[in-house]
Formats: C-alpha cells, sequence, structure tokens
C-alpha cells in the first residue's frame, strides 16, 4: 500500500489499518515459525505496512501539536500577574 492511501484516511481507519497489519505480521510470523509460509517476503511488506501507518499517525499528531500551540499563542499572550510584564 502506498503512502498516498494512508494520507486520504480518517483517523479511526488509519489506526483500524495499523491493527489489521499488526495482526497480520503476528500470523505470518507463526506460520514462518511453523513452516507454513510460502512467501516470506510478505512480512517485510507488511513491517513497511505498519511503519508507514505509524509514520503517518506521527505526522498527524505533530500537525494537531503545532496547531494547538498556534491558536493557544493567538488567543493570549502570557502575562506575569506580579509584573504585567508580557513573557
Amino acid at each position: 500500500m502506498a503512502a498516498d492511501v494512508l494520507i486520504d484516511l480518517d483517523d479511526e481507519s488509519l489506526l483500524n489499518r495499523l491493527q489489521e497489519s499488526r495482526e497480520e505480521l503476528f500470523n505470518l510470523r507463526f506460520q514462518n515459525a511453523t513452516g507454513q509460509l510460502t512467501n516470506t517476503a510478505r512480512i517485510k511488506q507488511v513491517k513497511r505496512e505498519i511503519a508507514r501507518c505509524l509514520t503517518e499517525a506521527r505526522a498527524r499528531e505533530i500537525t494537531a501539536a503545532e496547531a494547538m500551540s498556534i491558536a493557544g499563542d493567538a488567543v493570549g499572550e502570557d502575562t506575569d500577574a506580579e509584573d504585567g510584564e508580557n513573557r
């Protein structure tokens, strides 16, 4: 799955995709340990998909934190009650 597809997902869908990928990786590792896995390259693909999901989730967290910071700065500046000075 390409990263551009993940960008279009909402937060809940992204977390669902992450959970599904982690479950698939668990199953693939189990199959590999028991000798039932025929396509071992799939493990690497799923690991990368998990990394892409985590990267997108973190990018959204950073964007949200920056938006909160900017919104907090726009509301008012910090003032010191004792001095009345701006920080």
